[in-house]
């Protein structure tokens, strides 16, 4: 943004490749060329104006008008933000000079852990025996489609993994019976189910390449062609595959279908599929129509819906029965959703229009499902504080029909929206009732729906959707995770839920819709060598620096470390996570992965900081959450969790460490700044922390999108505050920091890698760090925002960030 020269990096660095010299290897010393600045509010002489300021919105003229966003004046005249190492910041990746710093920082960081190879490789082979390396997803029956003139067969689908391969197999066998259950022997040899067929392997598809992700796997109506959507570089640019099932060739490869968001919907035909194309800025913006027999170009395809609006993005899905496509545009504030009728498509053999289920209104957000005549809708209309459940005719343009799911005994609605504690997330429809997700006291819930007779959202009923019953499902643990799992059948009699927590590996559990007692356990995970008796975990409440708000912290440890805690009253290692933004929730979730640490004596801890979603809509939107101008509560909130834990006798500052990724590596990096006396290790992944920088050039991915969850710093109501918090402004010179390693993707499109890069360097020259506290940046030259794709290269990635930490914790002898 503005740069005004582009300069070199000059290091310290040595290219030596000499064992001494490796390990007095200094860090790399990046130029600061102080000329460089980023002008913040209104454009500056020069700028693009393909590249907005602002959001452009109608101003509103006295009438309300629910769909006009307020414009904000910008900062004026613009505010020159130092930008010293703007230089890092090269689009096209090639740059020579950037590279060779960003090799600089991999070889310093390679030389500065040095002696912890042995340690590392110690800790692969602990990461890799908690996994069961040969292993399956449980088998899930997906409902065909007859065609004409064909025999209709049933498929249970399901994913294989196998050892020593690093990438899924997708699979498939002939349904007969109850196919839940099967006498699998446990060998690479041996087939889950009778008939099974490999459709995708993945292995094949990702040879040669550095990086492969799969993002959706979809088979055609008739179950005759399977679609999937490939990644091969990190930059989340997908490019569509068609394969015929019964000769096992490519219809159509990589190269017609490109630069997608991965989705792919079918309609109800094998011949046409719906996927979504990506602006300039990967903003998910157009949905096309492709028919495969036309064998067209991919210009030659229909185009559906275009978003023309820059803070919004596209989603595409199929309602479960079958009957509709759902185009779901949305901003962080507001949402749309139009539809296509899918039977009446097939039923006229021509495209059909594209409707408008309720038009957006600013501050509005809602979602739909179809069942049975009737839309569901999860909505926060009426500027409620969490989202409440309707139901609406099926039909266009239905906001005015919206009617409050009551209960037919008490005629109150028990998601109203109102309920401070109590927040619905999703609804999943079926025939014979319905399933919300959402929150309660702070936990992941899952409640059972079932109509009264006589008020069901039957196909022509006019009458009022009335609910029976409602049962929450309930769960032993004080702390846990809880979900549904693939559920593609709308007839289906019962469900597949997802059950786990801290201590508890994953359990696959069917339960019947319309008899909640009646469960079975169908697929346990198995973590080999892992004894459930030896760890616990307990949620604790911290006090925010408010004094009204309590802070929900999850902990989980082994009992024999608790009990050492409390006989002595001495503190042990802790490390802290967090996330804390986009209302989303870190739950207390089961990963082998922990083991490692908690063997060595380490408490977990998770600090479920405002911004997220675990208390409500109300613990991330303004005046009380994390989002805005009340953004600071996040970083406030993660310093108040560690204050009190080392209050409370748990930990202190110097065995305390702290993790964050993506947003959450904004939430440490704040925090660190906030008290870097407090934490002795920090591990920042995919950090997003040059706010002001980023947050004021909309020429970078995704940026104007991202207004809506931050705020625009060129306007003058949010300058202050982000310039405030924002990681890279805020460095305390001459403090004495944690021991820093952050960790980015060259090709990240979310995070782009200059941002940890120059993280790294301001931090070296702020901070009073010695050798004892390095700062280390590890630049993966191949991967994205999430990692690496081949899971045994994400476990060795995981071990070298897992050997610094113990490292500098002190932590390195042998665990319990």
């Amino acid at each position: 943004n503005s740069n005004t020269a582009m300069t070199a990096s000059s290091t310290s660095a040595s290219n030596s490749n000499d064992s001494s010299t490796l390990s007095s290897l200094l860090p790399p010393i990046a130029h600061r060329d102080e000329n460089l600045v980023v002008y913040i509010g209104e454009a500056p002489p020069g700028w693009d104006p393909e590249f907005p300021r602002q959001a452009e919105v109608e101003v509103e003229d006295g009438d309300q008008n629910d769909n006009e966003r307020q414009q904000e004046p910008l900062v004026s005249p613009p505010f020159a933000l130092p930008n010293p190492y703007g230089w890092m910041r090269d689009e096209t990746r090639k740059d020579p000079h950037v590279l060779e710093h960003l090799q600089a920082e991999n070889n310093y960081t390679r030389s500065r852990t040095a002696h912890l190879e042995s340690f590392r490789q110690d800790l692969y082979k602990e990461l890799l025996a908690r996994i069961q390396e040969t292993s399956y997803s449980v088998p899930r029956f997906v409902p065909s489609q007859r065609v004409t003139g064909g025999q209709l067969q049933e498929w249970m689908y399901y994913i294989r993994m196998f050892e020593g391969k690093s990438y899924e197999v997708y699979c498939r066998a002939p349904k007969t019976g109850d196919m839940e259950h099967n006498n699998w022997d446990g060998t690479l040899e041996s087939p889950i189910l009778p008939g099974e067929q490999v459709i995708l392997d993945v292995n094949i598809l990702a040879q040669d390449e550095e990086y492969c992700v799969v993002e959706e796997v979809e088979v055609s109506p008739s179950h005759q062609r399977l679609g999937y959507s490939a990644d091969f570089s990190g930059g989340e640019q997908y490019s569509i595959r068609i394969l015929d099932l019964e000769t096992n060739e490519l219809v159509e490869d990589g190269s017609i279908c490109t630069n997608t968001d991965g989705s792919i919907v079918w309609a109800n035909d094998d011949d046409t599929y719906y996927y979504i194309k990506l602006d300039s800025a990967l903003r998910p913006y157009q949905v096309y129509r492709r028919v495969i027999s036309r064998k067209g170009r991919q210009e030659e395809d229909e185009l559906m819906y275009e978003e023309s609006d820059e803070m919004f993005w596209l989603g595409i899905s199929k309602t479960k029965d079958g009957r509709f496509l759902l185009i779901s545009s949305e901003s962080a504030e507001a949402s749309e959703v139009h539809f296509v009728d899918l039977k009446l498509e097939s039923t006229q053999g021509a495209v059909v229009p594209v409707q408008c289920v309720a038009k957006r209104r600013q501050n509005v957000l809602y979602n739909v499902d179809h069942r049975h005549g009737k839309w569901w809708i999860s909505s926060n209309v009426g500027s409620l504080p969490n989202m409440a459940l309707f139901t609406a005719p099926a039909v266009a343009d239905c906001e005015d029909s919206w009617k409050l799911v009551p209960s037919k005994t008490s005629g109150t609605a028990l998601f109203d929206g109102n309920i401070q504690d109590r927040s619905l997330d999703d609804v999943e429809c079926f025939d014979v009732g319905a399933v919300v997700t959402g929150r309660e006291d702070g936990l992941p819930r899952l409640w059972f729906l079932r109509l009264a007779e006589g008020h069901d959202s039957v196909e022509g009923s006019k009458s009022t959707v009335k609910l029976a019953a409602v049962e929450r499902l309930e769960f032993e643990e004080e702390a846990f995770d809880v979900g549904m799992s693939s559920n593609h059948d709308f007839y289906a009699q019962s469900v597949l839920i997802a059950y786990d927590s801290f201590v508890t590996p994953t359990q696959h559990i069917n339960i019947e819709l319309v008899d909640s007692m009646n469960r079975t356990l169908v697929k346990e995970r198995d973590v080999p060598g892992y004894d459930m008796s030896l760890y616990a975990s307990k949620r604790m409440l911290a006090p925010s620096r408010d004094g009204k708000t309590k802070i929900p912290v999850d902990i989980v440890y082994r009992k024999s470390v608790m009990a050492e805690i409390e006989a002595l009253l001495e503190p042990a290692p802790v490390h802290m996570c967090a996330y804390g933004a986009y209302g989303s929730c870190e739950e207390a979730a089961f990963s082998s992965s922990l083991l490692p640490l908690l063997d060595r004596g380490i408490v977990y801890a998770v600090a479920h900081v405002r911004g997220g979603g675990e208390m409500g809509r109300p613990w991330y939107e303004e005046p009380n959450g994390g989002k805005y101008l009340c953004k600071k509560n996040s970083f406030n909130d993660f310093v108040d969790s560690a204050t009190w834990l080392v209050h409370a006798k748990l930990a202190n500052p110097n065995m305390l460490s702290c993790e964050g990724r993506s947003a959450g590596g904004l939430t440490v990096g704040a925090s660190i700044n906030l008290a870097p006396e407090l934490f002795r290790v920090a591990i920042l992944g995919a950090p997003f922390v040059d706010v002001l920088a980023t947050m004021s050039d909309s020429s970078i991915n995704l940026v104007i999108t991202e207004w809506e969850e931050w705020g625009n710093p060129n306007e003058e109501r949010f300058f202050q505050a982000m310039k405030d918090y924002s990681p890279m402004e805020n460095v305390k010179i001459g403090a004495t920091y944690p021991s820093v390693l952050i960790t980015a993707g060259l090709h990240d499109p979310r995070v782009m890698y200059w941002e940890p890069s120059k993280f790294t360097s301001q931090l070296r020259h702020g901070s009073s760090n010695d050798n004892e506290r390095p700062i280390c940046l590890k630049m993966e030259m191949s991967a994205g925002h999430f990692s690496a794709s081949d899971r045994y290269r994400y476990l060795r990635e995981l071990a070298f960030d897992y050997a610094f930490l113990l490292d500098q914790l002190g932590v390195l002898g042998t665990k319990e």
